[in-house]
């Protein structure tokens, strides 16, 4: 009886087969990613669910607005709540919200994603302090040690483009 297996491509160039926790680790990139890219829909359509229609990007919304304009009473809030409603500030939170999730969904790039996702949630996370229900571990945390262990475990090349010779060739595009 033959039994097919997948393979992946190492570092070393060599393959290797697929194992259940690749597609584990592929479908939390997915996952998140999803996240990521779901709010950059939300907020630019309306579609109700964090961004009403008529707050959204598409209606002249700011995306920033809400979440850092109730950062005034933290501990940061006075530099975050500046920020908030700046257009500078909405096309650089969209744009990563954008290029992150796309490079995760599709596992391109998900070197740049994780970095630039960890920078993002860091942020939010320090938007955020004290925290109400942790002394310094939240969401955002979390979410941003899973990225970082998706780019080093490279799961783009499952259930993603990370097989592509482009992006094998391009260790940027991992």
């Amino acid at each position: 009886m033959a039994t097919t297996v997948n393979r992946l491509v190492t570092q070393s160039g060599t393959t290797a087969a697929s194992r259940p926790v690749d597609y584990v680790w592929a479908i939390a990139r997915i996952s998140i990613g999803w996240i990521f890219l779901w709010a950059f829909l939300d907020k630019t359509f309306g579609w109700g669910f964090a961004t009403p229609a008529n707050r959204a990007w598409l209606e002249g919304g700011s995306p920033t607005t809400g979440f850092l304009k109730g950062s005034g009473e933290n501990a940061l809030g006075g530099l975050f709540s500046s920020l908030a409603g700046q257009a500078w500030v909405d096309w650089l939170f969209m744009a990563g919200l954008l290029g992150i999730g796309l490079a995760l969904v599709l596992g391109v790039g998900t070197r740049i994603a994780a970095a630039t996702g960890t920078l993002l949630l860091v942020l939010m996370w320090a938007a955020e302090l004290p925290l109400a229900n942790n002394p310094f571990m939240d969401e955002h945390i979390i979410y941003s040690i899973v990225l970082i262990g998706l780019a080093l475990a490279n799961t783009g090349a499952t259930l993603g483009l990370g097989k592509l010779p482009i992006v094998q060739r391009n260790p940027y595009l991992k």
